[in-house]
């Protein structure tokens, strides 16, 4: 069982690298400190690489760019899920996605926030999108010598990666607020959560936190339940925020509050 905080951690100029270690394969797990609190993951097998998602700032571009040479890996694809954005970031290499991952990315939500982002951030912000040259469907599928499983969500898709009994999904954190679409949403999320405790993943990665586990998925199931009972007692939007940040004073991501309160009280 690999412990979540069992890793090599790397310094960068702007970011850093934690590196686990399971053997065959080694995970490299990218925490960019960029403003959006991205992660990449690295996975490497016998000098070969798979990146899942990528990073988005220019500076994180170059960062990794020149990582990936430091380390020698020859990058065999690119499985971009919820973050497409970054189009200048290896522009050669193989991208798969979902068709549903790729419409969400280019034409839908996923696009939209890259419009956000790119009027909030300016310059520094890779506003291109990747292009897909390879379309992913439900299932196995193998990338580099790594074995992927591959499963659709309403918006894009989760990555199963069983030699390392890990599952890659877009956020959950176990310390920070969570964007909740409402309370079917929230049901949604906590049947998505003991469905990976009964699996039994060893990791749980998303690609706004650092490697979490099972623990840490039963703290955000015990706060999706929290955050409902909450909406249900509060006559409006700005009683229940303050309901939740009293339940939760540590947590991070108020911004992500502020649009939970907004779903529940439309």
């Amino acid at each position: 069982m690999m412990n979540k905080n069992t890793y090599q951690k790397v310094a960068l100029q702007k970011g850093e690298m934690h590196i686990y270690d399971f053997g065959a394969i080694r995970l490299h797990a990218y925490q960019t400190h960029d403003p959006l609190e991205d992660e990449v993951f690295i996975l490497e097998k016998a000098g070969r690489a798979v990146l899942i998602e990528a990073p988005c700032f220019t500076d994180n571009e170059r960062e990794l760019t020149d990582y990936l040479q430091r380390q020698n890996l020859l990058v065999e694809g690119m499985l971009l899920a919820y973050h497409m954005a970054g189009a200048a970031f290896l522009p050669e290499v193989k991208k798969y996605a979902t068709p549903n991952a790729e419409e969400y990315g280019h034409r839908g939500g996923g696009r939209a926030l890259i419009d956000q982002f790119q009027t909030a951030f300016g310059d520094c912000f890779d506003s291109g999108i990747h292009s897909i040259t390879h379309h992913l469907t439900e299932g196995p599928v193998t990338i580099g010598g790594i074995d992927f499983i591959i499963t659709t969500t309403p918006d894009a898709f989760d990555i199963e990666i069983p030699e390392i009994n890990a599952i890659y999904t877009h956020m959950m954190g176990h310390d920070c607020h969570s964007i909740v679409a409402g309370s079917s949403h929230a049901d949604a999320i906590i049947a998505q959560l003991k469905m990976f405790m009964q699996k039994g993943y060893s990791l749980i990665l998303t690609s706004h936190y650092t490697p979490e586990d099972l623990k840490d998925a039963q703290a955000k199931i015990d706060y999706l339940e929290q955050v409902k009972a909450l909406a249900a007692q509060s006559k409006d939007a700005s009683a229940f925020k303050q309901a939740v940040r009293t339940a939760y004073p540590q947590y991070s991501g108020d911004n992500y509050l502020e649009m939970t309160a907004g779903f529940f009280f439309a």
